[in-house]
């Protein structure tokens, strides 16, 4: 055995262990890519350096541990060499973590999950994919001007997926609340304005075990929904059906309310948090004396907290907008921020993930997209003013091309992108390569483009001893993993498909399908 000391922690392993077991021996993380339980270590992805007693930096995976090491896992020096080992990465990697369209809707909306569920008429499981988003799915699938189909891979290849009246499907086939509600925590929220943002604010909030309290001038909850929009448009009971859903899990309104200076500081003293959602603002808002300009409140960043602690703004209070979708997309998260701020922690709003974008789809690429699409262009309803009918929403729903990555929410490279603030575009020199999906009968696809050479498809195969196999192809900056001999995926893997999978710590190689996907 030998002893060392890890981030000034002594510990004691066996002769013969890298940094990176012994500090793994000692509940320290040492961040890996090319790392794999079953195989021996493979200097590649550079993420996992640490730093000895002189100063000197070295990978952690491929330095035996020796008696008397003084090891530093995490200061600024190390934190910026994995980061440009991560952006070095990223200069290559070729794929959307998101779908542009998901990136498009104000809101966020896992718009492509959506799609899939719908495609497997999985009404109730769609609709649940919608409300962690939009509080509002048949009121906004009537009215949002869709600047997600503006951002639809499918629309350069013919015509955007009909996704606003996919969503409006979803809010009108389903009763409109999915979730038990949590019983309360104790806070109480004030929010004022019982509009589009405000209602968002209050639903969320109230699945958060917070209790939300509306005040509105107006003796019924919506806000400009009620008022500037169409009865054609927006049948009033479609309208009050989805306000009473909301109202339903517990939050608490108070309509014919007008709050002036004083009710607004008695609001202040009477509960824990305020939230101002009281749209275009006015002499009223400005009353309230929080910072902010003739156009409206300012706001700190992401967490929409304004100039007074605990007070947070949302809405066409911050700058006056037609798209609704916008506000509630911003009441759901004003939700996080209320509560990063109940616990102490601070106020980002809701967490965003680094995500990888490749731009425009080109023509070359168009029929590696339709590979998981069908043919056709954009379906609408037969009967308009009553929207898609299932079989109708099913067959539009499958023109949706899978433009998200499988991985999206188990890939390492994106994970520790996030953690280290990772740029794509730093070391991006050249045009970038075609993406190409090459699936496998037994159930994986392979993305090259996503791809970031770590090995561990090669080595797997090499120990399990399929006949062909991975390989890597080519020398020096060309260097890529392929087939031996132009074989097939189902040649080069008939034996550790799924295990390959599972080793990939991006989204290079995945099941086509994993346990729980809506189309299995």
């Amino acid at each position: 055995m030998i002893k060392l000391k890890i981030d000034h922690q002594e510990v004691e392993v066996p002769e013969g262990s890298s940094v990176w077991k012994a500090a793994e021996a000692a509940g320290i993380h040492i961040p890996a890519l090319c790392l794999h339980n079953e195989l021996d270590h493979f200097t590649s992805c550079m993420l996992c350096l640490v730093k000895d007693g002189s100063g000197k930096l070295f990978p952690s995976c491929s330095v035996k541990a020796a008696d008397h090491m003084q090891i530093i896992t995490e200061d600024e020096e190390i934190r910026e060499g994995r980061q440009m080992a991560l952006e070095l990465l990223l200069s290559e990697h070729v794929g959307d973590c998101e779908a542009p369209c998901q990136i498009g809707c104000p809101a966020h909306m896992n718009i492509p999950l959506m799609n899939r569920l719908i495609a497997a008429g999985k009404w109730e499981e769609s609709l649940k994919v919608v409300k962690r988003d939009i509080a509002l799915p048949a009121v906004l699938g009537r009215i949002c001007p869709a600047p997600c189909e503006g951002a639809c891979h499918r629309k350069t290849v013919d015509e955007p997926v009909s996704i606003c009246l996919l969503k409006r499907f979803v809010g009108d086939e389903n009763d409109l609340h999915p979730w038990p509600v949590p019983p309360l925590e104790g806070k109480r929220v004030a929010i004022i304005g019982a509009g589009p943002a405000g209602l968002a604010a209050a639903y969320y909030l109230r699945l958060r075990g917070v209790e939300p309290h509306l005040y509105d001038r107006a003796p019924k909850a919506g806000g400009q929904l009620r008022t500037a929009i169409s009865r054609d448009i927006l049948p009033e009971e479609l309208l009050d059906r989805e306000i009473r859903t909301i109202l339903a899990t517990g939050v608490t309104f108070n309509g014919n309310t007008t709050i002036d200076d004083r009710h607004f500081e008695q609001l202040r003293r009477n509960y824990d948090a305020l939230i101002v959602a009281t749209g275009n603002i006015d002499d009223t808002t400005k009353a309230f004396q929080l910072a902010g300009t003739a156009k409206g409140i300012q706001v700190t960043g992401e967490g929409y907290e304004t100039s007074e602690a605990g007070i947070f703004a949302i809405g066409n209070v911050l700058r006056s907008s037609r798209l609704a979708v916008r506000s509630v997309g911003q009441g759901k998260e004003v939700a996080f921020a209320v509560l990063q701020y109940f616990h102490g922690g601070k106020i980002i709003g809701e967490p965003r993930l680094f995500n990888s974008r490749f731009g425009k789809l080109r023509p070359t690429e168009f029929a590696e997209y339709l590979k998981e699409s069908v043919a056709g262009k954009r379906r609408f309803p037969a009967d308009s003013p009553r929207g898609f009918t299932p079989e109708e929403a099913v067959e539009e729903a499958r023109r949706c091309m899978h433009c998200d990555c499988r991985a999206a929410d188990d890939c390492k490279l994106r994970d520790f992108s996030t953690r280290y603030a990772a740029s794509q575009k730093r070391f991006q020199t050249s045009p970038r390569r075609d993406m190409t999906k090459k699936f496998q009968a037994k159930g994986i696809v392979y993305e090259p483009g996503k791809c970031i050479k770590c090995g561990i498809c090669v080595r797997l195969t090499e120990k399990y001893r399929e006949k062909f196999g991975l390989t890597f192809i080519g020398r020096g900056f060309d260097v890529e993993i392929g087939i031996p001999f132009d074989e097939s995926m189902d040649v080069a893997l008939e034996k550790v498909a799924l295990i390959v999978a599972e080793g990939c710590p991006t989204g290079a190689l995945e099941p086509i399908r994993k346990a729980g996907d809506p189309l299995q």
